[in-house]
Parts: structure tokens; C-alpha cells; sequence
């Protein structure tokens, strides 16, 4: 009984000590002396009304306390009265304005001017119809006052925030608070022209790749982009928006995250390859979808606890990139570098939303820092996800370019000449054109081999191989069959035409030399076969066979010729048309 009465005695002491303390919390006065006025520092009163109902004369009787003009008080303090008592030593009466930056985030703001102990003045504003009130100006309250020479004006103001209480005034004189108004939002709407920039880069990479990470990396981006240009005050500065219908807007608090997460399953296909990392993923994505569906009832009571929310994503997706790491994703550790600067600058954003830490430019803009380092690390994810992909693809590429040349030549093989003359075939008996092949052989190609070594053998066939190449026009394709043995389709080319190219050949390579490494000159000759494809009724085997047939005539005729096998139509009857040398 005796320990219970001396903790009640004690309890009642501490409050009577705190109320004393409180009541003993003598507020500055800020002193008015010189004409040029510009402050941005000084210290005001405070006083959180936990009913939200109270009246002027009931709310300036209670104890405030003393913080800074620049201030954040959490979530649990969204009616809260601010005071500020200015003495004009001046000897004539002081024009001043008094700017509050944020008025835009806030439901609404009452101004109470008092002079001598009565109240002179009441301005009362609502965010709801503030578009065409004189007081609003880009997303400022601008309130005028003129103090009386050697005077104390005291003025209350009752800020009712949607949310969190983030509180700011400054006080100047007409010349600074033009130039005030004329300087603002320069710093946001960099930060939303280049997240925009973003967003239309991977607009047009998603149309290219057809990547859905690109999707939710812009959405993303419009998420961010929103919210910072709502909170900072661009949206109402811009659009002069205000109201609930706007602070809706803040939703993309919750959006934001939300397409992060997808993002992160996307690039690193969580689902696919890692289920245990997909699953911590999924579940915060769920309690995001959950808050966002509340969000859409009752926003204010959604957004109170978004600051933790966002505690816990940053260590969900924070403890989720370094099993990745750990795991060896290739792309997850500049994913981690992007991510530590949101984590840090919005790690600083929620103390200082919570009213933790004092407010500076780093605390109040850490989110939209934050926003905006992730962005450019994630472009820089993308980008370099699409060069391996490239390279991939390339790898791929390099893989079936080899599969289908000659590995000495660089020409095309048996394989790849085939289907791609299938394909010649049909374009030209669809075009209504002619189409033919021509073989060859090296002369003697043996005796090079023999007397001079497979080296040199192999000279001889690559400078053959490149002396067609560049005899090859368009759609005309050189492919090497084995050995000395080379075919040439020449699509849009009838037989005439094909004897002319041929011969042309012929004498190229009759003109070619090479010099061996005893220092001799050594030249060669070819044998060439021709044969115009019958499109309505012969495959590219069929012509090329024939055409076999005619450099096999070629050969036996005494080589160094060209020899073209024309079909003699119904009757079957090949008829053979002979070039010699020297013709």
C-alpha cells in the first residue's frame, strides 16, 4: 500500500514537473530592426491538437513548446497550432509577408493575427478551394501583415495536415519574398525532367525488346516522378491543383514500390531461378497491394503507417539483392549499388517524416534523391542486361554463321547454298525471272599440292575463294562443295548472261598469281559448268547436276573452259554449249 501511494505521489510530481517545464517554455520574440528582411531561421511554438476541434481561445491558452521554423512532427500530429510573436523596433509601421512553403500538402490552414492581446485578423483557407484564393500562390501561402511601430504582433496558425505534419514559414519583406516566389521548384523539376526522360527511353526500349521489366521499370518511373513532383510542391506550383482529389496522388507512395518489386522479379527471374527470394518478394508485394486497396477508402489512414512500410521494403528487397549476390547473379550487384542509395537517403527520408531528425534539404528531399540514384543505376541495369543478351545473341549468331561456311574460305558450305537457293527459286518464279548456277574446278590442282605442298594448295584456294566474292553481285551467293569444287548461283541471270559472267571468271583467275615460297610465280586455271534453272519444273539440285555434267565435258575437253548444258525441253535432250579459251 505504502509503495503503491509513493508511485502515485511520484507519477503526479513528474506530470506537475513536465506542465511546469512546459509552461515555463518562454517562446523568443523575433525582433524586426532593419528594413531588409529575409528570415528563414528563428524559432517558433508548437502545440499538437490531439482533438483536432479546439478553438483560437481555447488553443492559444495551452503551453507550447519551441522548435524550429523548419519542422516535421510525424503522423501523430495532424492538427497541430504554430505561433510566432514579431516585435517591430523599427519606428514606422513594417510591411512584412509570411510564406508557408508547404501549404500545398495540407487540408487546410487557419492564420490568426493578434495585436495587444486581441485578434485583429483571421484568414482561414481550404485546400479544397484554394486554386482562387489570393492568399495561394504556386502551392505558397502568402499572408501579408503590417506591424505597428514598436509593437509585439503575435500570429497563430492551424496547419491540418492530411497525413504527416511537415511544417515550414519564413518571413520577409516585399522586395525577398518576390524573389522567394520567382526561385522555387527549379531543383524538382530537374529531377522530373529526367526521370521523364527515363520513361521515354524505355518506352522506346520496350517496343525493341519487348521486355517486360521495361514495363514496370516505367511505371516505376511515372510512379516516382509523381510523387515527387506532388510532394515538392511542382503539381500544385504547375497545375495550381490542390485538395483531397490531389492528395490522392500520393497513392504513387505506394505504387512506387509495388512496381519495383515486379521489376526485381523480372530482371532477375526470381520465379524461374530463384523461388525462396520470389516468394519474400511476393509477399511484400502483397501487403504493398493491401495498403494500396485501403489507400483507395481511406488514404490519410493508409499513408500513417507508410513510412514503416517503407522501412520494412527496404529490408525485404535490401536482404533479398544480397542472397542474389550471394548466389551469384550477375546483374544483382549494381542493382545493390542503386539500391543502397535509396535505401540510405530514404532510410533518412522516414526518420525524418516520423519527426526523428530535424529537417534539412537532404532529410526533406531524401525520397526524391533517393528515387532518383535507383533510377539511374536501374537504366544502367537495363542497358547492360540488353549488351548480354546482345552478346548472346551475337555468340548465337557467330555459332550458325560458322555452321553454315567453310571454315578455310569464309564462303558458304553445301548446306546453307542449298536452302538459300531454294529460297532464290521460288522469289524468281514468283517474279516471273531467270535463274542459273555455275560450278568450277581448279585445274590440276593436285600437281600445286604435290610440287609446292598443301600450304601453298590452300594460298590457291582461299585467293580463288576471295576472287569470288568480289565477283558476286547482290543476291549472288559463292559456296564451296568440297575440296577445289566452288558453285555460284546467280539469280536474275539466263544462260547467255551466265556464259558471259563465267567467262569474265575464267579469265580473272587464268590472270591470277601467287608467289610460293621458293620464290616462284605460280598461276592456275578453272573449269567451269553452267546450267539455267527450268523453274517450272527443276529444283536447284537438279541444275546444279547438270551443270556438274557440263564441267565434267569442261575437264575432258582440255580444261581452262567453260562449258554451259542448256535442256532441250521435252524431249529431254541436253545440249551442250562450249566457250574455249582465247574465244
Amino acid at each position: 500500500m505504502e509503495l503503491r501511494y509513493a508511485l502515485l505521489c511520484l507519477f503526479l510530481l513528474l506530470t506537475s514537473l513536465k506542465l511546469f517545464a512546459l509552461e515555463q517554455v518562454k517562446l523568443p520574440v523575433i525582433n524586426i530592426e532593419q528594413s531588409s528582411v529575409a528570415l528563414d531561421e528563428f524559432k517558433i511554438g508548437y502545440f499538437i491538437d490531439d482533438s483536432q476541434n479546439l478553438g483560437f481561445e481555447q488553443a492559444r491558452q495551452k503551453p507550447f513548446g519551441v522548435t524550429d521554423n523548419v519542422t516535421t512532427l510525424g503522423t501523430n500530429a495532424r492538427v497541430t497550432w504554430f505561433k510566432l510573436m514579431l516585435h517591430n523596433r523599427l519606428s514606422q509601421a513594417k510591411p512584412l509577408f509570411l510564406h508557408l512553403p508547404h501549404a500545398y500538402h495540407v487540408q487546410q490552414i487557419d492564420i490568426y493575427e493578434e495585436s495587444g492581446q486581441q485578434l485583429q485578423r483571421h484568414e482561414q483557407l481550404d485546400l479544397e478551394q484554394a486554386a482562387n484564393n489570393p492568399l495561394m500562390y504556386r502551392g505558397t501561402v502568402v499572408y501579408p501583415l503590417k506591424l505597428a511601430p514598436d509593437q509585439i504582433t503575435t500570429l497563430y496558425i492551424r496547419s491540418h495536415a492530411y497525413s504527416h505534419q511537415w511544417f515550414a514559414m519564413t518571413l520577409m519583406d516585399g522586395e525577398n519574398s518576390r524573389r522567394a516566389l520567382v526561385s522555387t521548384h527549379y531543383d524538382i523539376a530537374l529531377m522530373v525532367g529526367m526521370l521523364l526522360a527515363l520513361v521515354f527511353y524505355n518506352c522506346l526500349l520496350y517496343f525493341a525488346t519487348s521486355k517486360k521489366e521495361n514495363i514496370y521499370y516505367s511505371l516505376y518511373l511515372i510512379s516516382g516522378l509523381v510523387w515527387i513532383a506532388l510532394s515538392y510542391g511542382l503539381v500544385a506550383s504547375v497545375f495550381n491543383a490542390y485538395g483531397s482529389s490531389v492528395f490522392m496522388l500520393n497513392l504513387s507512395l505506394l505504387t512506387m514500390p509495388i512496381f519495383l518489386l515486379l521489376f526485381m522479379t523480372a530482371i532477375f527471374e526470381t520465379r524461374k531461378f530463384y523461388p525462396t527470394e520470389h516468394k519474400a518478394l511476393q509477399l511484400m508485394l502483397l501487403l504493398l497491394l493491401a495498403t494500396l486497396f485501403w489507400g483507395l477508402f481511406d488514404i490519410s489512414a493508409a499513408l500513417k503507417p507508410a513510412s514503416s512500410l517503407a522501412a520494412l521494403m527496404m529490408l525485404v528487397t535490401f536482404s533479398v539483392s544480397i542472397s542474389l549476390y550471394r548466389k551469384g547473379n550477375p546483374l544483382v550487384k549494381y542493382f545493390l549499388v542503386g539500391h543502397s542509395f535509396f535505401v540510405i537517403f530514404n532510410g533518412i527520408a522516414v526518420l525524418f517524416y516520423k519527426g526523428l531528425i530535424s529537417p534539412s534539404y537532404l532529410s526533406s528531399h531524401g525520397v526524391g534523391i533517393g528515387i532518383m540514384l535507383e533510377a539511374l543505376t536501374l537504366a544502367f541495369i537495363i542497358s547492360y542486361r540488353i549488351k548480354i543478351l546482345e552478346d548472346i545473341r551475337a555468340s548465337q549468331e557467330e555459332l550458325k554463321r560458322q555452321a553454315a561456311t567453310d571454315p578455310l574460305t569464309k564462303l558458304y558450305n553445301r548446306r546453307y547454298f542449298y536452302s538459300e537457293a531454294d529460297y532464290q527459286l521460288k522469289l524468281a518464279g514468283r517474279n516471273g525471272e531467270a535463274i542459273s548456277v555455275l560450278i568450277l574446278d581448279i585445274d590440276s590442282f593436285k600437281q600445286i599440292n604435290d610440287n609446292f605442298g598443301h600450304h601453298l594448295g590452300d594460298r590457291v584456294i582461299v585467293a580463288l575463294a576471295k576472287l569470288l566474292k568480289q565477283h558476286c553481285q547482290g543476291a549472288e551467293m559463292a559456296a564451296r562443295f568440297g575440296g577445289e569444287e566452288f558453285v555460284i548461283l546467280l539469280p536474275g541471270a539466263p544462260l547467255n548472261q551466265a556464259l558471259q559472267r563465267a567467262e569474265q571468271l575464267r579469265l580473272n583467275v587464268e590472270a591470277m598469281q601467287l608467289t610460293a615460297d621458293t620464290g616462284d610465280k605460280i598461276s592456275c586455271t578453272i573449269s567451269l559448268g553452267i546450267a539455267e534453272v527450268e523453274i517450272a519444273t527443276e529444283s536447284i539440285e537438279a541444275a546444279v547436276k547438270r551443270a556438274d555434267h557440263a564441267l565434267y565435258q569442261a575437264k575432258n575437253s582440255g580444261r581452262n573452259r567453260v562449258v554451259a548444258n542448256s535442256s532441250a525441253g521435252d524431249q529431254g535432250v541436253n545440249t551442250d554449249i562450249e566457250i574455249n579459251p582465247g574465244l
